[in-house]
C-alpha cells in the first residue's frame, strides 16, 4: 500500500482550499477519503470538536495562509519547530500539520472500530500551539529529487548484494498495482501543486514501497548477524530520504517562504 499520510491529505487539500482552487466541501471530502469521519478539537474560538469544513474556515479566519506536513521519527524531528509538547505528540502520531500564518499545529488521533473487513476509522485532529520558526530539516523539491535518485541507486546495489532486494512475485505484484494506480490518473496531490511536486511525491512513494517490501521479505539471504545489520543500515538512510521527499512535496506551495 502506498504511503499517503493523513497529514499529507489535510495539508494538500487545505492548501488547495486556501489558494481558491477547490471548494470547502470538496476539500473536506478529499481529506476524509476512506475514513468514516474527521473532526478538529481545540480550535481557538470553538468550545468543542467541529467538522473539517468549519475548521478550515476558522483556520483561515485566524490568519492561516498555508499548511505544512511534518513526518518525525525518533532522532529526526522532520518538519517540526517546537515546542517540546507539540513535538512529542507529533512524534507519537508519527505525523502532524503545522500552520503558516498562525502559531498552531494539528496532530491526528486515530480510532478504529468494527470487525476485520469492516473497520470504521475516525480521526480527531488536536489543535495545539506551535513555535513560529522554520521547520526542521525540510529540503527543497530539487534537493529531494536528487536525494531520492541517489538513495534509490545506492539501496538497490546494497540490498541486491545482501539478497534482500524487493524482488520476486510479491514485489512484482505490488509494483504492478502501483503502476496501475499511477496510469489510472490517481490524483496524488491537490489542484494547484506544481508538476515537480507531483513527480517527487510519486517517486518518494515508490521508494517507500520498495523499502517496505524489502522489510517484509524478512532477512532474505542475510543470515549472519553482520549481514542483517548491514541490511538495516542500507534501508535506514533510504527511509529518511523518502520521508524528507514526501514532506518537500506536500509543502511545495510554501517553499521559500521562510
Amino acid at each position: 500500500m502506498l504511503f499517503e499520510p493523513r497529514s499529507g491529505r489535510l495539508a494538500a487539500w487545505g492548501n488547495a482550499l486556501l489558494a481558491g482552487h477547490v471548494s470547502p466541501d470538496e476539500a473536506a471530502s478529499s481529506i476524509v477519503g476512506e475514513d468514516a469521519s474527521h473532526r478538529v478539537a481545540g480550535l481557538p474560538g470553538e468550545a468543542g470538536p467541529v467538522g473539517l469544513t468549519l475548521a478550515l474556515g476558522r483556520l483561515r479566519a485566524l490568519g492561516v495562509s498555508g499548511l505544512r506536513v511534518a513526518l518525525p521519527a525518533p532522532g529526526h524531528p522532520l518538519g517540526l519547530s517546537g515546542p517540546p509538547e507539540f513535538n512529542a505528540a507529533a512524534l507519537e502520531a508519527e505525523e502532524a500539520v503545522v500552520c503558516a500564518g498562525a502559531a498552531l499545529g494539528l496532530v491526528p488521533e486515530v480510532t478504529e472500530a468494527g470487525p476485520a473487513g469492516d473497520v470504521h476509522v475516525s480521526v480527531v485532529w488536536r489543535c495545539r500551539p506551535v513555535r513560529e520558526a522554520p521547520p526542521a530539516d525540510v529540503p527543497s523539491l530539487g534537493e529531494a529529487e536528487r536525494e531520492l535518485a541517489e538513495a534509490l541507486r545506492e539501496a538497490t546495489v546494497a540490498l541486491t548484494r545482501l539478497d534482500v532486494a524487493a524482488s520476486g512475485p510479491v514485489a512484482e505484484a505490488a509494483l504492478s498495482a502501483y503502476r496501475a494506480r499511477a496510469e489510472a490518473g490517481r490524483e496524488v496531490l491537490a489542484p494547484g501543486y506544481p508538476a515537480r511536486a507531483v513527480r517527487v511525491l510519486a517517486l518518494a512513494q515508490r521508494v517507500d514501497l520498495l523499502v517496505s517490501l524489502a522489510y517484509e521479505r524478512g532477512h532474505g539471504g542475510a543470515v549472519a548477524a553482520s549481514e542483517m545489520a548491514a541490511r538495516a543500515e542500507a534501508l535506514r538512510p533510504v527511509e529518511r530520504v523518502a520521508r524528507r521527499a514526501l514532506v518537500a512535496a506536500y509543502n511545495a506551495p510554501l517553499e521559500g517562504r521562510e
